[in-house]
């Protein structure tokens, strides 16, 4: 026994070393793992902005002013591209935001039976599985008929607003939107699901016991403490929504025009690409890495800018 007593200490320190020695492995590795990642982010912009250099030195910034895409006269300009892209998303966060957090409230508090609630996110998660072409052929024969009579009213009856002053045509901005907010609308509810139950009991509880009613400490308390969370799922799917490509080309109909109408077609970066990158050649290639590197420029912005929301509100 008092062999055994003697050996414990070194044994101890034995193990603690090894223990330390792989605490340290492991930091190093999520270290080079962390640096290759942006390593990896840094060489696609490089390489982008190389492939896009001689459109850049030859139209400069004006680039995002202009309006026409001439590959005969070799004349190009995304202003309309970044405004469709722009609205787009923004049409479908708009739709997509409350329902994406009214949905992740009723995941994560105790409305529903347990069993109910499981089946309900399972279906939620199954959403953000479907691929990008299944919802562009779904809003081809589902959607857009059903937009298309709704269209005609709008246009009719509310015409002279700037917004449904054009009659319907098929394809718009409207149903790319509404194919934006279903496609961004599991990441809302996924993450801002995970953000509410993430929150310690304790402060239900306290709230109750305060006197507040469920609903008080729901939109009170509850969401404002994981409000940090919901921004980081709306930012993340803003940037999904910005990036989109399939399913907003079948619908958007891809028209170089600017309208205010929302049911006029219009354009994307991500669908210029898609529709003429196999078909390009000489400038034009230039020109369409120079708008994949606006878009790059774009999603990076909307990323820094939900990392000083998070931060920010972190801090409050």
């Amino acid at each position: 026994m008092a062999t055994n007593s003697q050996n414990l200490p070194s044994a101890i320190k034995n193990r603690s070393e090894i223990g330390k020695s792989l605490d340290r492995g492991f930091i190093w590795l999520t270290r080079i793992f962390a640096l290759a990642v942006a390593a990896t982010l840094l060489w696609i912009a490089i390489q982008v902005t190389i492939s896009a250099w001689p459109a850049i030195q030859k139209f400069g910034v004006g680039f995002l002013a202009k309006s026409t895409w001439n590959p005969v006269n070799d004349e190009y300009g995304v202003l309309p591209q970044v405004y469709g892209t722009l609205v787009s998303s923004f049409i479908g966060l708009l739709i997509a935001v409350p329902i994406g957090v009214g949905t992740a409230v009723l995941l994560s508090e105790n409305f529903l039976p347990a069993k109910i609630r499981l089946v309900l996110v399972f279906l939620v998660e199954l959403l953000a599985a479907i691929p990008s072409v299944v919802y562009g052929v779904w809003g081809i024969f589902v959607l857009i008929p059903i937009l298309n009579n709704l269209g005609k009213w709008l246009n009719q009856s509310l015409g002279w607003i700037p917004l449904f002053s054009t009659p319907p045509t098929g394809p718009g901005m409207l149903a790319a939107g509404i194919i934006l907010a279903i496609m961004t609308l599991p990441i809302i509810t996924a993450i801002s699901r995970d953000a509410l139950i993430s929150l310690p009991s304790s402060l239900r509880q306290a709230s109750i016991g305060l006197g507040a009613t469920r609903w008080e400490t729901i939109f009170q308390i509850i969401i404002p403490a994981a409000f940090s969370g919901i921004v980081s799922a709306v930012m993340l799917a803003l940037g999904r929504a910005m990036g989109e490509t399939m399913a907003v080309t079948m619908l958007i109909g891809n028209s170089n025009n600017i309208s205010l109408s929302l049911l006029a077609p219009a354009n994307t970066i991500s669908s210029l690409l898609a529709n003429q990158f196999a078909e390009a050649s000489g400038l034009q290639i230039a020109a369409l890495m120079y708008a994949a590197l606006v878009l790059f420029v774009l999603t990076l912005i909307v990323n820094i800018l939900a990392e000083l929301i998070v931060i920010r509100m972190k801090r409050l």
